[in-house]
Order: structure tokens, then sequence, then C-alpha cells
């Protein structure tokens, strides 16, 4: 069975149709999500869907992002080759292959323990290899690591973790959605003298980045 068909890259060329027509410019971003093929990291019953602009349930109370959203954020990142970039809430495992894609080297981490274990095994068959797949609390970041050029949160946080600014380089670049219902996606820039600049680039609703979770 062709895991990933013709019909599957047509379909994924009508989305990347749709970001563009949501403002997406960033020829990288729209090339990986050209490429990964998005259907892999979803339940079967919802195939169908799988390259519709919208978030679907993955499982332990997560979702998989919605592709626009997922664009929206890597184009912030502002992601080039060889960069060391933190990835905090590895949920499908989607994400992190669209910024391995771009070239990225990937270290992820993910607080939910079902979640871990699926996407360790997903990225060996679609050929990715992150730097590290860890199963671990996102507010603490991956200080052994450190620092990172950028940093990329996908789960909304109540607020912007000092653990994670610290463990970025001068020049690097963390975007975060933050707040509680509603988050406001925000990019930090660290600055030479370590100070911490932020950006505002609209609203967004994620599922919430948990405190102290261990999963089970």
């Amino acid at each position: 069975m062709n895991l990933d068909s013709y019909r599957h890259k047509g379909l994924r060329k009508q989305l990347v149709n749709i970001i563009i027509e949501r403002g997406i410019t960033d020829e990288a971003v729209l090339n990986a999500i050209n490429i990964v093929p998005r259907h892999l990291f979803m339940d079967s019953s919802f195939l169908e869907y799988a390259y519709e602009d919208k978030a679907f349930p993955i499982g332990a109370g997560q979702t998989i992002s919605q592709p626009y959203t997922v664009a929206f954020q890597t184009q912030l990142l502002e992601v080039s080759k060889n960069e060391k970039i933190l990835e905090v809430g590895t949920g499908s495992g989607y994400q992190s292959c669209v910024l391995m894609e771009m070239g990225a080297k990937v270290y992820t981490i993910e607080r939910q323990r079902e979640l871990f274990q699926k996407a360790k095994k997903i990225f060996p068959v679609l050929g990715y290899k992150p730097k590290l797949v860890t199963f671990g609390d996102g507010y603490k970041g991956l200080p052994t690591y450190g620092p990172f050029d950028k940093i990329l949160v996908t789960a909304g946080a109540p607020y912007i973790p000092k653990a994670l600014t610290d463990q970025l380089k001068i020049g690097g670049l963390l975007v975060i959605p933050v707040g509680e219902d509603i988050q406001t996606m925000k990019r930090i820039i660290k600055t030479e003298d370590s100070r911490l600049i932020e950006e505002e680039f609209g609203t967004f609703k994620f599922v919430p980045m948990l405190n102290n979770k261990t999963g089970s």
C-alpha cells in the first residue's frame, strides 16, 4: 500500500494554496508543508480531513495544529538550515518534521507519554532524524542542550517561561502563544545585551501548556 499517494500529494498542493491565500509567503515553509505527509500523523478515522485547514484530535487531550497555524508559527521563526531549534510540545511530530524538512536540527520535548512514544516511532518511518526526542516538562526546556538559535512553543502558555528565554542564544527568537483561553502569538528577540524584545502577531487558540505535568 502506498502510504503517500498521488491523491495525498494533490491534496497537499491544494492545502498549500489555501495557506498562501491566508498570507503565508515563506517559500521554505510552503515547500515543507507540501512535502510532509500530514495524514500519517493522524488517526485513520480522520484521514479524509488531513488536508483541510483544521486542527484534529491526536489523543491524550491534544490536537494536531491547523496547518495554517503551523505555517504561521514556522514563518515567524525565520528558520535557516542547520539552526538548532528547541520545540516545546512534540505532539504528533508533524511540526517537528516541517522544521526538519527545512533543514533545522530539532530538539523536541513532550510531556504526554502517549504522544512522546507515538512521535518517537513515526520519525524513523518517515525518514526524519531529530537530534533529540525527549519526555519531560516543557517549561524547563532542555538546558543541557542549549543555547538554541530558535525556540518554538506549540501549546498555550499562561506566561513566558524564564527557563526558555535563558536557553535562547543572543539574537535568537522564541515564538510562543501566551494566554489562558485565547492566546496572543508572541515573538521574543534576545538582544546583544540580553534584553528581550516582544512582538505580537494576533490571537490564536491552542491546547494549554500544563505545568509540572509528567503524563502517565
